[in-house]
């Protein structure tokens, strides 16, 4: 009977002995000696059965996601590469634009005289269309475009501080001043034949950037750090109405321009006006249309007297601004942490906000000079 007793308790003894050594010791544990423990009788060892390795967990979002919208739709060859920031005339007498309607997101700052410029950013750089017309470069534009690491493309520039901005920052960028041969920039022939000032009739060639890009060496590659989603996405299609009052209208004034903007039930999308008439582009005869409305409020000034200007876009706790998405608008905060950083929103409880997949009109602005209305 006692060594009956004896048996069991050996065998119990080795169960726990096996269980235990599937579990990491501690590295106090694991650098002692064990003290010499009684062993049961020699039994068959099972032949040992082969383990599956192991998988890593699927990713939420597709391989060919684009950066800028959340949504499946970069080509092969964009995947892991640079985004690309065009920077677009938007006075009357440069109207109508084309290659617009193809930006995943589109920025509206104020410049000169009231005036307003666009920057054009695409996710995938191997689709980029003719875009046009093309402008000078203001040193807020390529601040903003390096927080997403994109390749910078201007035709002139202000001497008083991008010049100085971009050497410094070491920004990638091209300027048709520099290559406007009609290979990579040219002059819109149809447009000068029909009465356009020359400085409107700017092209960017767009579909020959990756040999511009491959025949001056510029890296492609995104940085480690700018590799994830430009910005917080809900999870893919489940688009989510902000937390807040009704934005079926909006209008942002920025100086002597303003955009409008009206939501479209059935895309779900606001369909932007360039002050009150359609937004379109000339090519595809497009009206421009985002899933998401952005407003900043910055503080803007006027640092000399040809009405350059000096904007705040560092934001902060202090800042303000709307996230209009979904028929439905809600007050942010927003802010950028340095030069390289990219832009960060963030709800009333100082939560990292999320928005909608799309693409999205964002606007620095004026503080109070946004409306919104049902």
């Amino acid at each position: 009977m006692k060594k009956r007793i004896f048996a069991l308790c050996c065998a119990l003894m080795l169960s726990l002995s096996v269980f235990t050594a599937c579990q990491p010791a501690p590295a106090s544990e694991a650098s002692s000696t064990p003290e010499a423990t009684a062993t049961a009788e020699p039994t068959a060892t099972p032949e040992a059965t082969p383990t599956a390795e192991p998988t890593q967990a699927p990713s939420a979002d597709p391989e060919n996601m684009n950066l800028l919208t959340g949504l499946p739709t970069l080509s092969k060859e964009a995947i892991g590469k640079r985004p690309v920031a065009v920077m677009v005339n938007n006075v009357d007498a440069a109207l109508p634009q084309y290659g617009i309607s193809a930006a995943d997101v589109i920025f509206e700052l104020p410049v000169e005289y009231g005036l307003t410029r666009l920057m054009a950013l695409y996710g995938d750089y191997s689709q980029i269309p003719d875009v046009c017309s093309i402008r000078s470069c203001r040193y807020y534009y390529p601040i903003l475009a390096s927080g997403f690491d994109a390749i910078y493309v201007h035709w002139g520039i202000d001497q008083t501080i991008a010049t100085e901005t971009i050497n410094r920052m070491d920004i990638d960028h091209f300027d048709g001043d520099w290559y406007g041969d009609g290979t990579y920039f040219g002059r819109d022939q149809n447009r000068l034949n029909s009465g356009y000032a020359w400085e409107h009739t700017g092209v960017f060639h767009g579909n020959n950037l990756p040999k511009l890009l491959e025949s001056t060496d510029t890296r492609t590659d995104l940085k480690e750090d700018k590799q994830d989603a430009a910005f917080c996405f809900v999870g893919m299609d489940c688009n989510a109405a902000p937390a807040g009052e009704t934005a079926n209208s909006v209008r942002v004034d920025i100086g002597a321009n303003y955009s409008t903007f009206r939501y479209d039930t059935e895309t779900h999308t606001y369909l932007k006006n360039y002050k009150d008439s359609a937004h379109m582009d000339a090519k595809t005869n497009e009206q421009l249309a985002f899933e998401n409305v952005i407003v900043l409020e910055a503080d803007i000034t006027v640092r000399d007297d040809q009405s350059r200007k000096n904007i705040n876009w560092q934001g902060g706790e202090d800042s303000s601004g709307y996230y209009i998405s979904e028929g439905k608008m809600q007050k942010i905060t927003w802010s950028k942490a340095d030069e390289y950083s990219p832009l960060k929103f963030f709800d009333e409880s100082g939560a990292e906000l999320q928005i909608n997949r799309g693409k999205s009109y964002i606007a620095f602005t004026y503080a109070g000079s946004c409306t919104i209305s049902e």
